[in-house]
C-alpha cells in the first residue's frame, strides 16, 4: 500500500502451524528467547525457521557495536549507530549476509516531571515507521518531544533501516533521476494510449529490479522483515521484543506475533494494515483508493468551511472545481517548468494522510489561483537532491509488495477493476495503479501470505491504535487485526483520519499508549477517544516531512 496494496507464482509457504509456540520464560543466554517448538524437517518454512534461530543465536553472542553515526546521516551525537548482520536467505543462514543499520538513544532513566526521580529501564523499544521502504533510523530523535519523554525515560529508543532501505543492502531499480522527473500528467480517466505507456513503464521497472538486484531480489519480503526483527531483538539482548509498528510496520509486526508469539513482550500496532491473506496486497490497494476519496472529500469540506480565508469555494464541489482548474492550467503550462498535474496530485495526496497539511495545501491552491505559483511550486516540485532516497524507497516498496503475495498478471484485470473504481473514486485510483503495476510483471517467485492470528493465551496483551477515517490503512484493517489477535485492545480516534495517531495531539490516545508501554495495562477490549481538533485555517510554514507509509 502507498504507506500503501494485491494478488502468480508460488513461493515458499509458511504455515501458521509453524509459528513458535509459547514455552515459558527466557533462557539464561542474553537475548535468547524462549525455546521454539521444532517443526518437521520437511515442513514448508522449516528451514527458514531453523535459520532464524541460528541467526538469532549468532546475533545474541555478537551483540551490536554501537558507536558514532556516519556523517552522511546527519544525526546528532546523542544517537548511537551500529549494524546487525542477518542472512540474505534464512534457509541458508551461513550463506550471504547483509547488514542492517541500527540507531539508538539510551533510556534517560529520569521522570520528566521530577528530574531527581529515577525510573527503571524496561529494555529496548524497537520502531518501524512503515512503507515498505521507510527508514526508521531517525526514530530515536522522537524522545526529545515532550509527549515521548516518559517513554524515553524507561526505554532505549531503537530505530533501524529494514533490508533494502538506506544503508541496509539498498535496492534500486532504475536511474534515480527518473524518480524526480517533472512535469507529469495525472489523468483521472486515462486514455488507452496513456495506459499502454504506463504498462510499458511498469514492465521496464520490474525488469530493472531484476537486472540490478539479481537473485537477491526474491529475499526482500515481509516474512524476512519479520525474521530480521527477531535477529535484531536477539542482537539487542532482549529476551522478548517490545515493538511499535506504524502502517506497513503493523503488518510484518503481526507476522512476527504469528511466527514468534513467545518472543513478544509488548506490541503496538498504529494504523493497522488489513491482515487477511486474500487482501495482501491487491485488494488492500483497491480499498485504499476508495478510502482516499473519502479523505479527499474531508479536505474539500474543510476548505469550503474556510472559504473566507482561501476563496476556493463555499461547498466541497466548488473546491473540487478550483483544484481541477489548477490541474488544467498546469497541464498547459507547468509551474516553474516542473510542476504538472502529476506533481499537484502527489502533493495533495498528502492531505489524505495528514490533516496538518490542509492549511498549507489550501494556501498554495489559493495563491496559485490569485497569480502566485510560488507556494505550490515550493510544495510540489520534484526534489533532485532526494532522488536516490526516493528511488530507493520506491524500489523497496515494490519489491516487498510484489514478493509478498500473488498479484493479477493480466493487465485486463487491473484495467477492469480500476476503471470501475475510478468512476466513484477518481482521486487516487490510477496513481495507485501505476505505483503497484510492476507487480503484474514481477520476475521473482511470490510468497503466500500466512494467516495472521493468535489464539487465547498465545500472546501477551497487544495494543492497536486507529483513526476512524484513515485512508492509507482503512479502519476495517484495525477491526480485523483486533479480531485475529486474541487479547488485543483497540483504541479508536473517532471521526478523524490522520495516518498514525501515536504521539500526536490527542492526549487520550497518548495516555493509552503510555499506560501500555510503561505498565502493560490495556483499556479492555475497546476504547474510543474524541477527535483531535481540526487544523486552523491560517497559512503556516510547511510541516516537517513525514515517513511514507
Amino acid at each position: 500500500m502507498r504507506t500503501a496494496v494485491v494478488h502468480a507464482a508460488a513461493g515458499s509457504l509458511l504455515l501458521t502451524t509453524l509459528a513458535v509456540a509459547p514455552t515459558g520464560s527466557a533462557t539464561a543466554a542474553p537475548g535468547a528467547a524462549p525455546t521454539a517448538a521444532t517443526p518437521a524437517p520437511d515442513a514448508p518454512g522449516a528451514a527458514e525457521l531453523r535459520g532464524t534461530a541460528v541467526a538469532a543465536a549468532r546475533a545474541a553472542a555478537e551483540g551490536i557495536g554501537f558507536g558514532a553515526c556516519p556523517d552522511a546521516q546527519d544525526l546528532p551525537g546523542t544517537i548511537e549507530c551500529g549494524t546487525v548482520t542477518v542472512p540474505l536467505d534464512y534457509a541458508h543462514p551461513h550463506g550471504r549476509q547483509i547488514g542492517l543499520a541500527v540507531s539508538r538513544v539510551r533510556a534517560t532513566g529520569k521522570d520528566p516531571d521530577d528530574g531527581s526521580r529515577e525510573v527503571p529501564r524496561q529494555g529496548a523499544l524497537v520502531h518501524n515507521p512503515g512503507g515498505p521502504g521507510a527508514d526508521g533510523t531517525y526514530f530515536p530523535l522522537i524522545g526529545l518531544l515532550p509527549r515521548w519523554k516518559r517513554i524515553a525515560g524507561a526505554y532505549d529508543l531503537v530505530g533501524y533501516a529494514p533490508r533494502g532501505v538506506g544503508r541496509s543492502a539498498p535496492l534500486s531499480c532504475e536511474d534515480p533521476e527518473k524518480s524526480v522527473q517533472g512535469p507529469t500528467q495525472a489523468p483521472a480517466h486515462p486514455s488507452e494510449a496513456y495506459k499502454r505507456e504506463r504498462v510499458a513503464q511498469a514492465r521496464a521497472y520490474a525488469r530493472g529490479c531484476a537486472e540490478r538486484a539479481g537473485d537477491a531480489l526474491r529475499h526482500y519480503h515481509s516474512l524476512n522483515n519479520a525474521r530480521d526483527l527477531d535477529v535484531l531483538r536477539a542482537a539487542l539482548k532482549e529476551p522478548r521484543l517490545t515493538f511499535m509498528g506504524a502502517s506497513y510496520g503493523t503488518y510484518f509486526g503481526a507476522l512476527y506475533a504469528t511466527m514468534f508469539p513467545s518472543h513478544v513482550r509488548r506490541m503496538v500496532f498504529d494504523s493497522a494494515v488489513h491482515p487477511d491473506p486474500e487482501r495482501i496486497w491487491y485488494r488492500n490497494n483497491l480499498d485504499q483508493s476508495a478510502a482516499f476519496e473519502d479523505r479527499w472529500a474531508d479536505f474539500r469540506a474543510w476548505a469550503a468551511r474556510h472559504h473566507d480565508v482561501y476563496g476556493l469555494g463555499d461547498t466541497p464541489a466548488e473546491v473540487l472545481r478550483s483544484y481541477e482548474k489548477v490541474s488544467a492550467r498546469l497541464a498547459r503550462e507547468p509551474a516553474g517548468g516542473k510542476v504538472g498535474p502529476g506533481q499537484l496530485q502527489s502533493a495533495f495526496l498528502q492531505t489524505g494522510y495528514y490533516d496538518d497539511h490542509w492549511p498549507h495545501r489550501a494556501h498554495a491552491l489559493s495563491a496559485y489561483l490569485k497569480g502566485d505559483p510560488g507556494p505550490l511550486t515550493e510544495q510540489a516540485e520534484p526534489q533532485p537532491g532526494a532522488a536516490a532516497e526516493t528511488e530507493n524507497a520506491r524500489a523497496v516498496y515494490v519489491a516487498v509488495e510484489c514478493n509478498d503475495a500473488p498479484w493479477p498478471t493480466d493487465w485486463a484485470v487491473w484495467d477492469r477493476d480500476n476503471t470501475r473504481l475510478a468512476r466513484r473514486a477518481p482521486f487516487e485510483t490510477w496513481a495507485n495503479v501505476w505505483t503497484n503495476l510492476p507487480c503484474a510483471f514481477w520476475p521473482a517467485p511470490r510468497q503466500r501470505p500466512p494467516d495472521v492470528r493468535a489464539g487465547a493465551g498465545e500472546l501477551p496483551p497487544t495494543l492497536i491504535l486507529a483513526a476512524e477515517r484513515d485512508a492509507a490503512t482503512p479502519y476495517a484493517g484495525a477491526l480485523e487485526l483486533h479480531r485475529r489477535l486474541a487479547g488485543s485492545a483497540l483504541v479508536t480516534e473517532r471521526g478523524t483520519g490522520t495516518h498514525g495517531v501515536a504521539g500526536g495531539p490527542n492526549a487520550c490516545v497518548n495516555g493509552h499508549l503510555e499506560a501500555y508501554l510503561l505498565t502493560g495495562r490495556v483499556p479492555g477490549r475497546r476504547a474510543s477517544c474524541a477527535p483531535r481538533p481540526e487544523p486552523e485555517p491560517e497559512p503556516q510554514a510547511e510541516p516537517e516531512p513525514r515517513p511514507a507509509a
